[in-house]
Order: C-alpha cells, then sequence, then structure tokens
C-alpha cells in the first residue's frame, strides 16, 4: 500500500498566513492563521523537499511575510508573490535574491495585478528575472487567451484550471508547454482521475503537485487522500515526475542579465 513518503515532494502552491503581517479582507473573506511551524507539521509525514509559497489574495502586495516565511522555511522553497505592473527592477531582483521566482494573476478574486498587464508585465518579468507567471483562472477563460499565453515565455496554470467547460482548452495549453498545477482537487468541477490521465497523456512534462494547504474558502481541506489518488491515477514512474522532477525543472533558476541566483533547490 501506498505512502506520503513513497515518493519525494516539492509542494507546488501552498499559503502561509502569518498573522504578524497585515491581511486584507477579500470579499469578506479573512483566512485563519496557518504559519510555516503549521504547514510543517501538517506533512511532517511526507518526504517533503521543498515547495513554493503562493501569495493569496488576502494578502495583496505585501512582500515581507512572504520573505519572512522563505527565511523561515529554508532554501529549498520558492516565492510566487503579487506585484504591480509599476514596481521597479531594483525590487524584482531583490525578491530574486531571496527566493521568488513568479508573479501571480488572481483573476478568481482579484487582489492582484490586472489582465491588461498581463503580456508586457509577464515579459518583463521573464527577461529580467527569468519569472514565470502564474494565473488564477477559470478555464472557460481561457479560449480567449490561448493565442497571449502561448506566446508569453513562462505560465502556470492553478487548480487544474477549475472548470469542465474549458478543460480542453487547458489540455492545448499543456501541449504546448504550460505547466498546470494539480491542485485544489475539492475546488473543480470534473473528475479529478480522470483529467491527470488526460493531462500527463497530453504532456508528461508539465504537471506539478501541490497541497494548496491551507485550502482556504474550499469545501474541504487537503487530504493525503489527494496526494495518493495521484499515484493511483498515473501510475508511479510519472508520480515521480509530478511530485518532484517536473517541478524542479519548472522552478529552476534561470540565468537572465542581472538575476542574483543563491537558491540551491538540489539542482
Amino acid at each position: 500500500m501506498k505512502t506520503t513518503k513513497d515518493f519525494k515532494l516539492f509542494d507546488s502552491h501552498f499559503h502561509i498566513i502569518d498573522p504578524r503581517f497585515p491581511l486584507v479582507e477579500n470579499n469578506g473573506f479573512l483566512p485563519e492563521p496557518f504559519p510555516g511551524t503549521a504547514y510543517a507539521e501538517r506533512l511532517k509525514d511526507y518526504d517533503l523537499a521543498g515547495g513554493a509559497i503562493v501569495s493569496g489574495s488576502f494578502q495583496g502586495f505585501d512582500q515581507n511575510y512572504l520573505i519572512a516565511a522563505l527565511q523561515q522555511l529554508g532554501p529549498e522553497y520558492v516565492g510566487v508573490t503579487q506585484l504591480p505592473a509599476t514596481v521597479a527592477d531594483e525590487e524584482i531582483l531583490t525578491l530574486n535574491a531571496a527566493g521568488v521566482r513568479g508573479v501571480r494573476f488572481n483573476l478568481k478574486r482579484g487582489g492582484s495585478e490586472g489582465l491588461e498587464n498581463l503580456e508586457a508585465f509577464a515579459c518583463r518579468l521573464y527577461e529580467l528575472a527569468g519569472w514565470h507567471v502564474e494565473l488564477y483562472i477559470d478555464s472557460s477563460d481561457l479560449a480567449d487567451l490561448y493565442e497571449l499565453l502561448i506566446s508569453l515565455p513562462s505560465v502556470s496554470i492553478a487548480h487544474l484550471g477549475l472548470s469542465k467547460s474549458g478543460f480542453a482548452t487547458l489540455l492545448k495549453l499543456a501541449e504546448r508547454g504550460i505547466t498546470v498545477k494539480a491542485t485544489g482537487f475539492y475546488r473543480v468541477d470534473f473528475n479529478v482521475k480522470q483529467a491527470l490521465q488526460q493531462i500527463v497523456s497530453t504532456n508528461p512534462n508539465c504537471l506539478i503537485f501541490g497541497t494548496d494547504l491551507p485550502s482556504t474558502r474550499a469545501i474541504r481541506p487537503y487530504l493525503d487522500d489527494d496526494y495518493l489518488l495521484v499515484i493511483e491515477a498515473v501510475g508511479e514512474k510519472l508520480a515521480a515526475k509530478v511530485f518532484y522532477d517536473n517541478a524542479i525543472a519548472f522552478y529552476k533558476p534561470r540565468q537572465i542579465r542581472g538575476a542574483s541566483l543563491p537558491l540551491d533547490l538540489n539542482l
């Protein structure tokens, strides 16, 4: 019987909610605290080898919590933050040195930069620091963005795109090399097992797994069964890629002009 220790895990999507730092109410919601100590305790039974801390809508453009969390969790962890398109190059490079590797466009809940700045900002971030952009978006909106997204240098889409209505477009994007996060299985309206199988059949290198802890605003919290479902769906060989190899390749620092890249990430 498989367990959570069977595969090395790079947790590609989770949140740290530290009450020492300000939170911004989003659509009437404020999350409960979930500090780094709680995260480590929840995954103590995993072969955890790093991960990506993702800024939530309730954290706005605050970077202090993220820098503190990266320092606490260690050099195997990276950050995906939220920034305005007006941010100075110097701040991007400072955040890069702290371990940030991408910018989130939260098109589902807000609290981030808007879609109108996606193209220019994505190209600037990649040219300057090798960063990707992550979209929290309903896949029903992907068809109108398809040509734009495949033209961008590095993109990820969270939570399997959320909805069945745009899943065919998500598969087309995966085929073109866009990274898809196997996260938030309780947020989607389709059969997760079948979706995972279709994605890895389309592109075995594009799928990465994350716990989405602490599962804010979800109908249920993350369960260990979500991890085990990946193994059941794609088999052991591909599970090793989904849990670790693909994520390490995606978050690997890129040698771009001026960027300071001190992280180890066991590369």
